[in-house]
């Protein structure tokens, strides 16, 4: 599917004009900047000091082996951490006004086992763009593994996908540092759609991040303790990490009540997606969690999702403000604003959404 066949139906941007210059009055009556601030460079410290001292530990303070297996899940726990609140602003830009600085920080993905280049052309133009569109959005590629929406094809052991997804999540950060990065690398694409061209700089990262971290996060580990310690301790690790990642992007978009768009039946019927931009990204995203303090200083105000996908180019640590905003917009537009109240509610309706998928076939759903 070529990305320049789809387009959205903007028909003015009336929506997100009204809702954009609410927001830009905000931060110019706070006289604030739009990038991170105290807060940010805090977690900063966190997130990029703790787990390089817990290692240390691991290897030289003689602690049991079961203490050693939870220090290498507490390190997945702080890289999943850092890749919510560093990692993810720096990529958008959003980290510092200064272009350099959010490219250093950006590399922090390389503590999960991933390459920033890679990562933002997945992320940022795929999945931003064309969130929740099924051919497009690599977020939701996972078949034939995983059914995410209706328009994919439909296998009898997706049945048990609301089981087995688990163990898919908590394997996803080992496959991604050591398969499926490396699949998009040499093949120049993601999901089909071109790459843009890397740089000398951007193939060292690529190489030198990903011996760095093998070395010290499996290489290591069985160097001191024995081959069967060093993988378990390397698994504890992702499985952490993994499950964190995973649960908290999916419960973002695929759970119930979210709209998912065909990419390809649209394009051979030669349309428009049907809303303008902005109220696709409202429709195919959920916040999760917002009254809860912690779920937003530790996911990295992933929780305001919505707020994200609107302004991804302003630091997590403005989106409760831009929240209020938001609704009102909403409320105005007669725009419905998708919302689930608990972290454990939100879990609850994303494996409900892919039960229900694992017994919908596509005759059922297009019914």
């Amino acid at each position: 599917m070529a990305l320049s066949k789809l387009a959205f139906n903007n028909n003015g941007n009336e929506f997100f004009f009204s809702l954009r210059n609410r927001v830009e009055e905000y931060f110019a009556s706070q006289n604030i900047k739009k990038t991170g601030n105290i807060k940010l460079w805090f977690k900063t410290f966190v997130g990029l000091t703790v787990p390089p001292a817990l290692l240390a530990l691991t290897f030289f303070a003689g602690f049991p082996m079961w203490v050693n297996y939870l220090m290498f899940a507490m390190i997945g726990v702080l890289h999943a951490f850092t890749g919510f609140n560093v990692m993810h602003d720096a990529c958008h830009g959003s980290y510092s006004t200064k272009p350099w600085v959010n490219k250093m920080m950006g590399h922090s993905i390389g503590l999960l086992g991933s390459h920033a280049p890679i990562w933002k052309f997945k992320h940022n133009v795929l999945h931003h763009t064309w969130t929740n569109v099924d051919g497009l959005d690599d977020d939701i590629a996972k078949s034939p593994f995983l059914r995410h929406c209706p328009s994919q094809p439909f296998k009898k052991y997706h049945k048990y996908q609301h089981l087995y997804m688990f163990f898919l999540y908590a394997i996803s950060t080992i496959w991604w540092l050591f398969g499926n990065d490396t699949i998009k690398y040499f093949k120049g694409e993601v999901n089909e759609q071109p790459m843009p061209k890397m740089t000398f700089v951007d193939h060292l990262s690529f190489w030198g991040l990903k011996l760095i971290y093998t070395a010290l996060h499996v290489v290591l580990p069985i160097y001191f303790f024995g081959w069967m310690h060093g993988f378990l301790m390397f698994l504890s690790l992702h499985v952490a990490l993994g499950v964190l990642l995973s649960t908290v992007f999916q419960m973002a978009h695929a759970v119930e009540g979210m709209l998912f768009e065909d990419g390809k039946e649209i394009e051979v019927a030669n349309e428009k997606i049907e809303n303008e931009w902005a109220i696709h990204q409202i429709m195919t995203t959920n916040n999760f969690a917002t009254k809860s303090k912690f779920a937003t200083w530790f996911m990295g105000g992933l929780n305001y999702q919505v707020e994200h996908h609107l302004f991804p180019k302003i630091s997590h640590v403005h989106y409760p403000k831009i929240n209020q905003i938001l609704k009102d917009v909403c409320e105005k537009y007669n725009v419905k604003y998708n919302e689930i109240p608990t972290f454990w509610e939100s879990l609850k309706s994303h494996v409900k959404w892919m039960k229900d998928l694992g017994n919908m076939q596509p005759a059922m759903a297009n019914a």
